[in-house]
């Protein structure tokens, strides 16, 4: 009995030395809740740190973009409300931020097929902001999707997707630090052909090479996306690979693309989709979708492993859902993020937010995905609505520290509002 009682007290202690993590909320703010604008899993970047100085961008509870500012370690916010405001009733109109090389902010924000909204600050580290401004001033009237990628020398890449849903293209361009000037990189990287378009996300490695995975969607139809698809650039963008190594001739297409995980439409496949590399720079890509033959959605990680693509099954949900329509969803779960944690061997992490486990934010870690080995954990007590997950990409890639975009938000389906009182915006530092 004694010896029973020893063995189960060990039980218990292993598992709360792996289970245990540390986490810390700083707040800055109310933000607009009333829909999921300020916590969509496109915002590249909602969060970035440069240097020692942390800077965050939302929707204040009037619409207004409003900018705020901290030194690294410190629970003191400056904020600043600027003058641009958003269109907050429509959840694809968020704001993405990032920092060039001189540490100059650029923002981009309000887009759902409109014409491009950019400024950036006077100063670096400043939180005064330009006069909106154009890029290239080519192809800039019907913008979706911006994001932001900074390279390993300062530079950035900036995409979008031209076109609408369904009948769109996936364009690059380069802003050059040094002369403070934007350049065309490609005019369509990803080519729909009038047919389809892409939804991607993207990430920049440790050793410069930029990775974008995507699913192709038919119509505007969520139900139409289908299969996730992988490319890479070792040269800031120009020359665009295969996993393998096979140089893409541009555009990619359907007919050309890899596929990393085929999957058919009306599988409950979300668009958008997660990217993290490892030291190695081997892709790890995050969705989540319904296997054929099963009825309830889970998320599932496609890797790259020697030379071939496997598929590791991170949650194990028990509720059906379907997706189909257009417009943003009231989905039980998010789109997740993942990142590598190789500070005790190659773990991936996954973020994520499910109703069934009480729309915490929730992580999920993974010390052998060969074997599907996850064990997850609630960052939050508190309910976080709709939220969807977002985190200092910058901080985690220099520091390894993992600063997470926080806010209890509402959505309705199809571009809808809910009832919702401003609620605060936080950032959750988590360490493990």
């Amino acid at each position: 009995m004694i010896i029973n009682t020893l063995k189960l007290i060990a039980f218990l202690l292993v598992l709360l030395c792996f289970t245990a993590t540390a986490q810390t909320e700083s707040e800055i703010g109310p933000g607009w809740s009333r829909t999921s604008v300020n916590a969509v899993i496109f915002r590249k970047n909602s969060v970035v740190t440069f240097r020692n100085h942390q800077f965050v961008a939302y929707y204040d509870s009037l619409g207004y973009m409003t900018l705020a500012r901290r030194k690294h370690g410190s629970e003191k916010w400056t904020v600043k409300q600027t003058r641009y405001k958003g269109n907050v009733k429509d959840a694809h109109n968020s704001i993405s931020i990032m920092v060039d090389g001189k540490g100059y902010l650029h923002f981009s924000w309000d887009h759902h097929n409109n014409p491009l909204n950019y400024a950036r600050s006077l100063k670096p580290l400043s939180l005064e902001l330009s006069e909106k401004m154009p890029m290239t001033g080519k192809n800039e009237e019907v913008v979706s999707y911006p994001e932001f990628y900074r390279l390993p020398d300062g530079d950035l890449l900036f995409f979008y997707r031209l076109g609408g849903s369904g009948n769109g293209n996936m364009v690059i361009n380069r802003y050059y630090h040094k002369t403070s000037e934007w350049k065309r990189v490609h005019d369509v990287l990803i080519d729909g052909e009038n047919k389809r378009n892409a939804y991607w996300q993207a990430t920049v490695d440790g050793l410069g090479t930029i990775h974008v995975s995507w699913v192709w969607r038919e119509t505007p139809d969520v139900a139409s996306n289908h299969d996730l698809c992988y490319a890479k650039s070792d040269d800031g963008g120009v020359t665009w690979k295969k996993s393998d190594g096979t140089v893409y001739n541009l555009p990619i297409t359907a007919a050309t693309a890899e596929y990393a995980c085929k999957i058919p439409p009306k599988s409950e496949l979300i668009n958008q989709t997660s990217m993290a590399a490892d030291s190695k720079g081997r892709p790890y890509i995050v969705s989540y979708w319904r296997e054929q033959g099963n009825q309830v959605p889970q998320y599932f990680m496609v890797y790259r492993n020697g030379d071939k693509w496997n598929v590791s099954q991170v949650s194990q949900r028990k509720e059906p859902f379907s997706l189909s329509g257009m417009g943003t969803k009231k989905i039980p779960i998010s789109r997740p993020q993942v990142v590598v944690d190789e500070r005790n061997g190659i773990q991936p992490v996954v973020l994520f937010r499910d109703l069934e486990r009480g729309s915490h934010v929730t992580i999920a870690v993974c010390e052998n995905p060969g074997e599907n080995d996850w064990r997850y954990t609630d960052l939050t007590a508190y309910s976080v609505g709709d939220w969807e997950p977002t985190y200092d990409t910058e901080l985690w890639r220099n520091r390894k520290e993992l600063h997470i975009f926080v806010q209890n938000v509402g959505q309705g389906d199809a571009e809808t509002q809910v009832s919702i009182e401003a609620q605060p915006v936080r950032i959750l530092e988590w360490e493990r």
